[in-house]
Formats: C-alpha cells, structure tokens, sequence
C-alpha cells in the first residue's frame, strides 16, 4: 500500500530504488532489499491485474526503479466516487488549460486540480482497502506450517571477521525456536551445510523437508547490532513475511527474542506455558562476554582437537566477563567433556572441570535444557549412570528436540545395553539434524556396539559420502570392517581415519587393531609399544591399548591395561560391556568384576 501511494504521488515520473527503500524501511537501510522491494512491487501489479511483460500501470525501468504510467482523474459522479485510470489522450482533454482561460479562472482549476489529485490518491487507497478486504473474506488455503529451517544469516558487517556473529546469532536463533513443539525445526549443523550456497529456497527446502524458510542478515556497527529476518514458503518461494530488528549488543538476547517470536506468530504455531517463556526469555549481558560466547561455539562446532581447545579459552573468557552466563558455563562443559571423550585430554584433567562447569550451568538457568544434556554427559563419563540418565530425561523434558540430548541420551543407552531405544533415540537426534557428521556416525555406533554390523556399515558409509574428511566416519566404518571381516578395508579406513585426526592416540591404537585383525601381529605390537612411549610425553588412554591386546588375544596384557584404564578413569570404559573387541573374555571372572565395579549391566 505504501508503495502504491508513492509510485501514485509520482505519477509519470521514474521512482528510484533507493528513493523505494527509504520510503518503505527509513533512511540508511544497509541490508539487501531486492527481494522485499521486487515482492512489494509484484503485489501491486497483482492487485492491479497488470502485466509486468505490457505494463499499463507499472513500469520497470531496468536498473533504476519504477514509474506509474497511467494518468488518474477522479470520477465525481454524484456520491459514489471512484477511481478511473484512462488513457493519455482522454486524460489530456479532460485537464488541459485552455490558454484564453483568465487568470483567476486557471488558478481556481490548478486548485481543484490539486484537490481532484488529493481525493483520487486517497479513493484509489480506498479502493485497494476494499479489494483486500474481500479477497480476505476467501483467502486462498494456505498449508499449515509444521517445519521450519534457519538458513545461515549472511554477515553484512564491514569486517569479514564478524562471521562468527552471524553464524551464532543463526545457531541462537535456531535454539529458541526448537523448544515449541508443535514445529520441526532442523538444527544448525545441517542447515550451516547451505551457507552461501547457491540453491534456491524451493531446492533447499526440499533437501531439508521442509515447508518454510529463514533468510536473513546481521551486521553490526561497533555496539550496535541489525537483524533482517523473513519468511519464505518453501514449496512457491512466496516471501510473506520480513522484518528489521535494531538493538545494542548489551539487549542481544531480547532482540533474539522478538525475532524468535515474530516468527512463532507468523508460522501460527502453538506453544505451551513453559515453552513460550523459553521462547521470551531474555537478559543483558555483557558484550564481551557475548562476543566470547559465540566465538567459543564457532570454534566449538568445528569438533577438532584445536578446534575445542579455542573454544574452552573463550568459553573461559565469557564467563570471566559475565560470571551469570549459563551458556557460556554450558560450553565449557562440553568442551571439556569432548576433550576427554577424543583422548586429546586426560580425564584427570577435563573431566573435574567439565563436571563443575555443568553444575554451576543448571545451578544458573535450572530451566536450560542445554545445562541438563550437559551435565548428564559429564555424569556418563564419570559413571554416574543413574544422575546421568535423569539429566538426560530432564533435558529432553525441557526440550524435546534438542537433539544433541537425544544424541548423548542414546550413547547412554548403547552402554546400558538398551539398544532398541538407544537406536530411537540417536534416530530422532538425526531427524532433527539429518547433515550432522557426529549425529551421523554416532548411528552407526549405535548399530555397531549392538554387533549389527551390516546396519553399522551402511550408516557409517552414508556419512562418509557427505563428507570425505571426517575422520570420526572413518574410525566407525573402519571398526564396521573389522567386525564384519573385510580386514583389507578396515586397515585402509582406519589408516585413513588416523590420519585425518592429525596422529591422535585412540585413532593410532585402531590401526594397531586393525594389523592385528589382518594377522599383521608384528606390526600391531610396534604400533603398541609406540603408543606406550608415547604416554609418557602425552595422554595416551590405556583403553586403547587394552583394545590392541585383545585383538592379539594376548589375554595378560589385555587386562593389565584394562586394570590401567579402570584406575586412569578413561572414559572410554564405560563401552566395557558391549565393545566387541572384547567378547571372546566376557566369561573371566577378571572381567565380570571391572564390570561390577563401573556399575555396568
């Protein structure tokens, strides 16, 4: 309607772009604005039955803007008005000036002129009213919404090095809107996949199934930061919906909050009591602090050794700016917990400073489901195995589709041995976040601690073809192979696993396994030796070299540094019960009791 009015204020003359973009969203609008300015433009000529090939009323000036061709009178029949729009030559009959008009006479026309143009405007805005008035009366039936994806929010800042803005505001985004449940909402990791890609909406919503789509935009000017936002559906590449949200960095939080519920509103989801205070919650925080925070999650989600050792530093610098952020407690947890799960720290080391930032997360934010799954997974690799399972329960009552929940939650349930849930689980984990590469692999694991081998192999293929260079993919179809009996392959993924993960010890100690599966004793044993010079520099988990000697069935070995990683508190022992490697010893009475002693079924 704004934009009607304009083009209809400058009958005859080019309307700019720009001069557009102030007029509809104010001065100094630095966002991309074509998609919004071409849709507006579109359903003026919709509501004008105008052809964009043979405009009568809008013209395209191509790559400068717009004019409004039709001259308008009014029509002042009586009490009805109206709007005519008519041709030129009618037109120029019905205003023109004669030139023996006196001068008293042609000012009293120029002024009704003027009133006739003023009353034309405001009947032809009338007219348009009445029209969406009763086109309202039958909307066109549009699909309920039921999914929803957040594409990568594109950094519109000066500095390149703001990407890591744009891409936690996108991840934060993302988590509001997962807790309502009655939208799917696909998580960061698989909609990162498309960041600058050059699909169009309708192609990635079908990738991703769904039915709407989340563009957007940030950029930030010193403490001020800007929020673009729209709706697009998916199936038509209809743009319904687009916003701008201004805030300073200190009130970051609330304006990740009106976005989060604009959308809700404009999605027409339902939500219960505590997921709409989820929805709306919002505090100031430092921007320091914040600023740290979405570096550690940048660095964080990148799942290297490197990569979590950066993200614990800033993790550390967020609290130290904001000793209050839950989040930032939430992250250094996990780090710390990953750090020991991948054997690149001892869990001497981690695992006491992973447990303490966990708690102090919940302690802070008792409602953050985020805090729960992290402390649960803390708890797991302490072997606290009841605390642990009420952690994960409670996370996934807060938020039934954080999926990195569901994801932990059924590792839980593979070492308890429950494996038809812990399939359910990490299946769910994957619905939601279908282009996760640990989501992904960690399936597989799933079918593999089952001794289902085949279902494992296939898992674990599929996520290597998404991504070559995982090496986590590797190590899991590596271990797939050994199982199954194809020993070539196994030594050839593996080989490659380790390499990819930069030399870790627990990726060398599977390539021992390997050797030693393949009847290659000699050299699992260098290897074994290797890794036993190896820690004396740097953590090496004795559970790894446990797994070497029982593929040599060296029996007195295997349980020495069984006994090792019992006393070392390595994490990897809580997979003792159902680790294949290990099947050939369940019946030692050895170990039946470490299995006792960890508390494991």
């Amino acid at each position: 309607m704004e934009l009607l009015l304009l083009l209809v204020e400058r009958q005859g003359e080019l309307v700019s772009r720009e001069e557009i973009a102030e007029r509809l969203w104010g001065r100094n609008v630095f966002l991309e604005v074509d998609h919004s300015i071409n849709t507006a433009v579109g359903k003026v000529r919709q509501v004008l039955r105008d052809d964009p090939e043979k405009p009568r009323f809008v013209e395209t000036v191509v790559g400068k803007g717009y004019r409004f061709a039709a001259p308008v009178i009014c029509s002042n029949g009586g009490s009805n008005r109206g709007v005519q729009v008519e041709s030129a030559r009618t037109t120029a009959q019905a205003t023109s000036e004669p030139a023996d008009q006196p001068a008293e006479s042609r000012f009293v026309l120029r002024r009704w002129r003027m009133v006739v143009g003023a009353t034309a405007v405001l009947a032809l805005i009338a007219a348009i009213a009445v029209w969406y008035r009763a086109r309202s009366l039958k909307p066109a039936a549009q699909p309920a919404i039921k999914s929803l994806a957040v594409l990568p929010l594109k950094n519109l800042s000066s500095e390149p090095g703001q990407e890591y803005l744009a891409d936690g505001m996108t991840e934060e985004l993302i988590g509001r809107l997962t807790g309502i449940h009655d939208l799917r909402v696909i998580s960061r990791t698989s909609s990162m996949q498309f960041k600058d890609s050059k699909l169009s909406v309708p192609e990635i919503a079908k990738a991703l199934n769904v039915d709407v789509v989340v563009e957007g935009s940030v950029m930030r000017e010193g403490d001020h930061i800007r929020i673009h936002a729209q709706l697009i559906r998916g199936a038509t590449d209809e743009h319904f919906w687009s916003a701008i949200y201004d805030r300073d960095l200190r009130d970051v939080l609330a304006l990740q909050s009106d976005v989060a519920q604009a959308i809700s509103e404009k999605v027409r989801v339902t939500f219960n009591g505590r997921e709409h205070e989820r929805l709306v919650a919002a505090r100031q925080v430092s921007p320091d602090a914040y600023e740290a925070y979405l570096k550690g999650r940048y660095h964080w989600n990148k799942r290297t050794g490197e990569g979590m050792q950066k993200a614990e530093q800033y993790f550390q610098q967020a609290i130290d700016s904001d000793p209050t952020y839950a989040a930032a407690y939430s992250g250094l947890a996990d780090c710390n917990s990953g750090l020991a799960w991948h054997g690149f720290k001892s869990p001497a080391e981690s695992l006491p400073k992973a447990y303490a930032a966990a708690r102090k997360a919940v302690e802070i934010d008792p409602q953050s489901a985020e805090a729960h799954a992290s402390l649960g997974l803390v708890l797991s690799h302490r072997w606290d195995w009841v605390d642990a399972e009420a952690e994960f329960r409670r996370a996934l009552e807060l938020d039934p589709r954080y999926a990195n929940a569901q994801h932990w939650y059924g590792d839980y349930l593979s070492i308890m041995g429950r494996h038809e849930e812990a399939l359910a689980e990490a299946s769910r984990a994957l619905e939601l976040d279908p282009l996760n590469l640990m989501i992904s692999t960690w399936v597989g694991l799933r079918y593999y601690l089952a001794h289902n081998y085949s279902g494992a192999i296939e898992q674990n293929r599929n996520t290597v073809q998404l991504d070559s260079n995982f090496a986590a993919a590797h190590l899991l179809l590596g271990e797939d192979y050994i199982q199954a009996g194809f020993q070539s392959e196994a030594l050839s993924e593996l080989t490659r696993a380790a390499s990819l993960s930069g030399g870790s010890p627990l990726y060398t100690a599977q390539v021992a396994v390997a050797l030693a599966a393949a009847g290659r004793k000699r050299d699992a044993i260098r290897l074994a030796h290797e890794l036993e010079t190896m820690a004396t520099k740097r953590y090496v988990s004795p559970y790894g070299l446990a797994q070497i000697y029982a593929a040599l069935n060296d029996k007195e070995n295997t349980f020495k540094w069984l006994q090792t990683a019992y006393d070392d508190r390595a994490v990897w022992m809580g997979y003792l019960a159902v680790d294949p490697i290990f099947d050939r010893y369940r019946s030692d009475e050895r170990f039946k009791d470490l299995l006792r002693r960890i508390d494991l079924p």
